[in-house]
């Protein structure tokens, strides 16, 4: 991707944009009859625009104009290559207007725009054609049957998703989910989180100007109880994909449960420990990891590091090196690319974190209106700054005298997104990685693998199925046996 521009370029951008205000419905932006939306710059609490939401009568329209488009065939029975086509171009699209997409999405979310440059849109670039690349090449299946038959495990889109986002990753999470979901020829509704609506509108409209036909990606504007539950509760959707809270996620499972058994994909929330042993070494470069997958967008993360659990012996220098890769971390201004940490997203969610501030901090501890510091605490595992998801940029410290307590306590939790582990043997860090109770472990770094690795969580982190990688395929497909019997009448007649 490009360099990044100056501040005073961003503003420029920011200044001369035109925002999408209405929902995308059968090809078009649609004028929501619902209660209207005002959607907020969380730097600067100042009006972007007033949207109009969805309504019941424009979610049943929704859901109709994905129902028609998925049983007319003209995307889930095209052609796998000619759908590549199709989010091949919608990836040279957002490509073109990148820029847009990038301060749209920092002006909406409270993200740095570096962030939203070099990360979210080129992430959500690659998910997108990657998913598409991948669409001609998956194969099917027989299954051994012996020579008077023959047997086709095949693969059949699941029909009308609902796609459920977070405000967090609009964008990227945006990808993960309509990547595979268009890629295996389903018909995607999108329900952007009410806080962030703006960026999937207009990924809708450029899918439309790729050629994406009418019904098959529609984006409904409108808050969780209004729209996201009225999806999750309508017979005529086959599947709801969320990313959110494990409290909203339970709703989901309910709504399926009440209607007609939807299948219901959950990746949720995450206390991920960060576990460092006694012979970890190069300490400086651990805090490197440790600060990044702690504070990295504000910490509103699901995957963040919130829990460090370190050895006695190695903590001291390793919170000297923390403090200092802190230094570095500039929170203010989300258009200025010199800011590491932007703001918080709306005033419920910095009442939330500030109420985490309290105590002694070994590093931060302050808000200034949406702004949050960088924060360190000692903790004990019964404090709740250690047992619950902050969502903000706040780490808790717990110390441990030996590597069985550090596991141990990592395990301690009901979620199990990811982990980390930090040692210099290789036997002990991978025995340890094969003990934590997570969908995803990194060893000696923070991470989330990459596209091609299944991304989810064990326990209260997820249900379901998985994201990027062939798997999240999968989840957008049923499977079908197809059986043929190829026996003789005649020799069935003679045994008979």
């Amino acid at each position: 991707m490009s360099d990044l521009l100056t501040l005073k370029e961003y503003e420029s951008i920011a200044s001369h944009m035109d925002f999408p205000r209405s929902p995308f419905i059968d090809g078009k932006f649609h004028r929501g009859s619902g209660t209207p939306l005002t959607t907020l710059n969380p730097a600067t609490g100042h009006e972007l625009a007033t949207l109009t939401t969805a309504s019941e009568d424009d979610i049943a329209l929704a859901v109709q104009k994905a129902r028609d488009a998925f049983d007319q065939g003209h995307w889930s029975k095209t052609h796998p290559s000619e759908r590549k086509d199709v989010l091949i171009r919608l990836c040279k699209l957002i490509t073109r207007n990148r820029r847009e997409l990038a301060v749209m999405e920092s002006l909406d979310s409270g993200k740095p725009i570096q962030d939203c440059e070099t990360i979210d849109i080129p992430e959500m670039i690659k998910t997108i054609k990657w998913h598409a690349e991948v669409t001609d090449k998956l194969y099917d299946q027989t299954a051994p049957t012996g020579t008077d038959a023959i047997s086709m495990i095949v693969r059949d889109p699941i029909g009308v998703v609902a796609a459920i986002l977070p405000w967090n990753f609009p964008l990227l999470m945006m990808a993960w989910k309509i990547g595979p979901a268009l890629a295996s020829g389903c018909s995607v509704i999108v329900k952007p989180a009410e806080q962030t609506s703006l960026t999937a509108l207009r990924i809708a409209e450029l899918a439309a100007e790729a050629g994406l036909p009418r019904g098959v990606l529609q984006v409904l504007v409108g808050d969780g109880p209004s729209v996201g539950a009225a999806l999750g509760r309508r017979p005529d959707v086959d599947m709801v994909s969320f990313t959110g809270s494990t409290e909203t996620g339970r709703h989901f499972l309910r709504y399926s449960a009440e209607s007609n058994l939807k299948k219901v994909v959950l990746e949720c929330g995450g206390k991920n420990p960060a576990v460092i042993f006694d012979d970890a070494e190069h300490l400086d470069l651990i805090a490197e990891h440790i600060v990044n997958g702690a504070f990295w967008n504000m910490g509103q993360n699901c995957s963040a590091i919130s829990r460090l659990i370190v050895h006695e012996r190695v903590k001291p220098e390793l919170m000297q090196h923390i403090k200092a890769r802190l230094r570095d971390w500039k929170t203010g201004n989300p258009l200025d690319p010199q800011n590491h940490l932007g703001a918080l997203i709306d005033a419920e969610h910095c009442e939330k974190v500030k109420s985490y501030l309290e105590g002694d901090a070994l590093a931060g501890g302050t808000l200034s209106g949406p702004f949050c510091e960088p924060t360190i605490y000692e903790a004990r595992p019964e404090d709740r700054s250690a047992r619950d998801e902050i969502f903000g940029p706040v780490l808790s410290v717990l110390t441990v005298s030996s590597n069985e307590e550090a596991l141990h306590l990592a395990n301690q939790t009901d979620y199990g997104l990811t982990a980390s582990i930090f040692s210099a043997n290789t036997r002990n860090a991978l025995r340890a990685a094969r003990d934590l109770r997570a969908g995803t472990v990194t060893v000696n770094c923070f991470g989330e693998g990459d596209i091609t690795t299944p991304f989810g969580g064990y326990k209260q982190s997820g249900f379901g199925g998985r994201d990027n990688g062939i798997l999240a395929h999968d989840q957008y497909c049923e499977v079908k046996t197809i059986w043929v019997d190829l026996s003789d009448p005649a020799e069935q007649d003679a045994i008979a």
